[in-house]
């Protein structure tokens, strides 16, 4: 159930990856924000393969301790992220309003927190 819960929780943030492009959220991080749309789309997009090249690697890592603290990392990442965006709501630039957006953020800030939960039951 925990693998369930990490791979799940793994492929909602990858889903809100894309659409954060599509929402153009680099204009609400505080490096991109000040970049040319032409520089900051391209730049934003790029940097998520070597970001997600890492995380897979850590998170299937042949080390099992590496492995399982990677995916509590991950699923402490979408809780913090799921406030994160709670907080942004109000901001003028914030557009991520849609059902699917909410769920896509919402929904890991959730599995996230299951996935710790039943860490810390196990």
């Amino acid at each position: 159930m925990s693998a369930f819960l990490y791979y799940l929780g793994f492929s909602l943030l990858i889903a809100h990856e894309i659409d954060a492009a599509i929402q153009r959220e680099w204009k609400l991080l505080y490096i991109f924000r000040r970049l040319p749309e032409q520089t900051a789309i391209p730049y934003f997009v790029a940097l998520h393969v070597p970001l997600f090249t890492l995380l897979l690697y850590l998170t299937n890592h042949d080390s099992n301790d590496i492995q399982q603290s990677s995916r509590l990392a991950i699923a402490l990442f979408l809780i913090i992220h799921a406030a994160l965006h709670k907080r942004l709501e109000p901001h003028a630039l914030y557009k991520f309003h849609s059902p699917l957006s909410k769920g896509l953020i919402y929904g890991g800030g959730l599995v996230g927190f299951a996935y710790c939960m039943l860490m810390l039951t196990a």
